[in-house]
């Protein structure tokens, strides 16, 4: 099974995929930024370099093959924390990976004033306030970008969770709920 978490920058991805891989053995988490990382670092100075490593025809097709492959080779739950906007790419991404029985994908949806104080509340480098405020400025910026997807097709794509007053055990519940709803948990997201 191969589970695409996407949605807002700052809506608990991340978290979420950590939760997951607790309650559910077996399970990776296979996070495509690290393909996005090599991108940057193997084209440094070149002039070929993009801003957004998702602009890469070449970061669409890794990403793909990396998750087919490690769903192949584990034979387990492939956990995925990644927003991807842009609906061309997603279609781009998610095609091949519908063809694996057991594809879902969800959408972690934060109401606006809610993902604000999420951003503003957050501290990605604790002691460092310097690179936790260049990220929550990222954040803050890609609102505006995932509200236009979020309307325009991901909502109508993928299962919505509304994380804007859930606490992350109750995301984790409704997750688990979606994707694996023979095994529920509990609100300490113990299996059962």
């Amino acid at each position: 099974m191969i589970t695409w978490i996407n949605g807002a920058f700052g809506s608990g991805k991340s978290t979420l995929a950590a939760g997951l891989h607790q309650a559910l053995p077996g399970s990776v988490v296979a996070d495509p930024e690290e393909i996005g990382d090599l991108l940057r670092r193997t084209l440094t100075g070149h002039p070929g370099k993009l801003r957004d490593y998702q602009d890469y025809p070449a970061w669409r097709r890794l990403t793909t093959a990396y998750i087919s492959e490690i769903a192949a080779h584990t034979s387990d739950h492939v956990l995925v924390p990644m927003t991807v906007l842009n609906p061309a790419y997603a279609d781009e991404v998610f095609t091949p990976l519908r063809h694996s029985p057991g594809f879902v994908h969800l959408v972690l949806h934060v109401e606006p004033d809610a993902l604000k104080a999420r951003i503003d509340a957050s501290e990605e480098f604790p002691g460092g306030e310097t690179r936790s405020e260049a990220v929550r400025a990222y954040r803050r910026r890609r609102a505006v970008d995932y509200a236009a997807a979020a309307s325009a097709w991901m909502h109508a794509d993928g299962h919505v969770i509304d994380t804007s007053a859930l606490p992350a055990h109750a995301v984790l519940q409704a997750a688990l709920s979606r994707i694996s709803p023979a095994h529920p948990v509990t609100a300490d997201g113990a299996r059962t």
